[in-house]
């Protein structure tokens, strides 16, 4: 919603020409329906937290129909592989919900609270096969407030998230 807002505001000069999500009944898919954008959806087969590698070529060659030029991953919980980062190796960019390199991983936003943070934050970054090592692209900070719970900081975080992706 954050990236299709900022194109229909004129804030970013951009397409969304597919939306693609592991979740058959994901949020995401609804959305892209509703903005007319290509929505599809990816078995990600027998292991739920991990794509198999027929997954991976079946969303590389969705993406690639399409003629995607950059792949943004975001709230997209699963690791990409030689299958999707070979064909747009430098064009993949994904959102974390830390400020990497610090707290790299699921439930950043945990991960900070339990360290102790004054501050944390979010991070777009190219996407590689190490886990939340790419490059660092922009990212947001957040301050760690005194009666934060994970669910209240991960909100905040998730609002920073919307505003720095698209920028």
């Amino acid at each position: 919603e954050s990236i299709v807002g900022a194109i229909q505001s004129g804030g970013l000069e951009a397409e969304v020409v597919i939306v693609i999500s592991d979740v058959c009944d994901s949020v995401i898919l609804e959305r892209a329906r509703a903005h007319g954008i290509e929505s599809v959806y990816v078995d990600p087969g027998d292991h739920p937290a991990r794509l198999s590698m027929s997954s991976q070529e079946e969303l590389a060659d969705h993406l690639i129909r399409a003629e995607v030029e950059l792949v943004v991953c975001a709230g997209f919980m699963k690791v990409l592989k030689k299958p999707v980062l070979e064909p747009f190796a430098g064009r993949v960019i994904n959102v974390h919900p830390s400020l990497l390199p610090r707290h790299k991983g699921l439930r950043a936003w945990e991960q900070a609270l339990n360290s102790g943070d004054a501050v944390t934050g979010c991070t777009v970054h190219y996407v590689t096969e190490e886990i939340d090592s790419g490059k660092i692209i922009g990212q947001r900070q957040v301050p760690v407030e005194q009666d934060d719970t994970p669910e209240l900081l991960h909100a905040r975080i998730k609002g920073a998230e919307h505003m720095l992706l698209p920028e």
